[in-house]
Formats: structure tokens, sequence, C-alpha cells
């Protein structure tokens, strides 16, 4: 049941995933055959303290949307790296006060201005650029949390090929929900339709996958929905996840 960068070992456990392992087994368990929505209900009513993490992205508004009709004061935190498209921006105002989100939370690095005073790095180093501006800050704001929704799908990554509901992120002390995770891409087009969710503006100018602006293109017909991300690079994740208590890299 367990995930994370490299398959887990009893040993390896600290005692913070050890406490969390048959919390994680149960409910993996027990919402095997559910829904994703009675999914997220049984996170946010089971796991603990839990927040939604989102970019607001072409897929975003689905987790956002269901967050909104259980408990709107879900909290969700939204992590602007300063180098998001515009329409990214304007959609996360649209999007949080159309759904009546009332406890969205954006968070931005504190140290840019020191770290990449150009905004240079992303050409030198992407994995560090990704670390600076939104993987650090992530871990900063779910400090407190005991575990966090995320909107990633098996069909996304062969990363992501095995992905559970519930999977410890290790060396945390958290658990990492993902209820979309068996979800197909026509799964999605459905919940918006028949929801009437607004679509990112960027969608229909052929980007099935948003990230941040310098590394986010269009796709073309018959392409990977994420190739657009980080093309050209071996590269398939944001790169950075926490494992033994520590940021390392996953993905390609």
């Amino acid at each position: 049941m367990f995930t994370s960068a490299e398959p887990l070992q009893p040993e390896a456990l600290s005692d913070a995933d050890r406490a969390l392992a048959e919390k994680v087994e149960v409910l993996n368990t027990r919402y095997r055959h559910h829904s994703a929505t009675s999914v997220m209900q049984g996170a946010l009513r089971e796991a603990g303290n839990i927040a939604l993490v989102s970019s607001f992205g072409a897929e975003s508004v689905v987790l956002l949307h269901m967050a909104a009709v259980i408990d709107p004061e879900t909290p969700v935190v939204f992590v602007d790296t300063e180098l998001l498209f515009t329409e990214t921006l304007l959609y996360q105002q649209e999007v949080s006060e159309r759904l009546g989100l009332r406890n969205v939370k954006i968070i931005k690095a504190d140290d840019i201005a020191e770290k990449d005073p150009y905004g240079a790095l992303r050409f030198s180093d992407k994995d560090a650029c990704c670390t600076l501006r939104k993987t650090v800050p992530l871990a900063k704001a779910l400090d407190g949390y005991d575990g966090w929704i995320t909107g990633r799908k098996r069909f996304q990554a062969g990363t992501r090929a095995a992905l559970e509901f519930f999977e410890i992120e290790q060396g945390t002390g958290r658990m990492k929900i993902n209820p979309l995770a068996h979800w197909a891409p026509e799964d999605v087009r459905v919940y918006m339709d028949e929801n009437r969710l607004p679509r990112h503006p960027l969608v229909s100018k052929g980007y099935p996958s948003i990230g941040c602006a310098p590394c986010t293109t269009p796709v073309k017909d018959g392409e990977d929905p994420r190739a657009g991300r980080w093309r050209g690079e071996n590269k398939e994740e944001c790169g950075i996840h926490m494992v033994d208590g520590k940021l390392v890299r996953t993905g390609a």
C-alpha cells in the first residue's frame, strides 16, 4: 500500500510512518471500490487535519468542486511560484469565488529574491528551481497538517501507474490522498460537464497540463497530455518529494 520514491520496507519507516501505516492500509481497503467523492469525504472526516493542494490547473476544478460541496472551509493551498501564467492567476480567483471556497491560502517562497534574483535558475537547474519556488514553500505550508489531497492520477505518467488512494509521505508523518487516482481523462470531462465547471482558459489553446509558464508548452494531437511539461527534459514531475525527512528527486 505504501508508495514513495522507492518501495518502502518496514525497517525503512520512521516512527511517524509506522504510526500511519495501519491507518493508510485500513483506508485503502475501506475505500478501494468507492468513488472519488467518497474518498474525499473519508479523507476530510477520518484522516485528521487535511489540506487540499491545488495548482488551479487544467483539471484542478474537479477536486476544488468536491471540496466546496463537502466543506467550503476546507483549507486549499495554492503555491504561486511567481512564474505562473497570468491565466492561471485569474482562473484561481474566478474558481475560488464561483465555488465559494472560503479558506484558500496563497503561498510564495520568501527567498526568491536572494536565491534567484534574475529568474535564471530554471535554465541551469530546473529541479533546483522547482525546489525553491514550489516544494520548499509547500512543505512549510503543510507543516501541522496530518495529510494533503492531490489531483494525481495513474494515467498521467509512468511514475504514477501504481498510485493508491492513500499513501504515506515518508519521513513527514503525513499521508497523501489521491481521490482521482483511478480516473481516466473521460471521467474528468464528464464530471466537469455535468457540474458546469469553468475550464482553465489555456486548455482550449492546447495545454492539457499546466505548470509554470517557462516550462510548459502546448501539446499536439496524439501526444501524451504531460508532453508539454519540461519538454525535452528527462523530467516528469516537479521532481522533489519528502523521503525520510529529506527532499529528494523522484520521477523520470
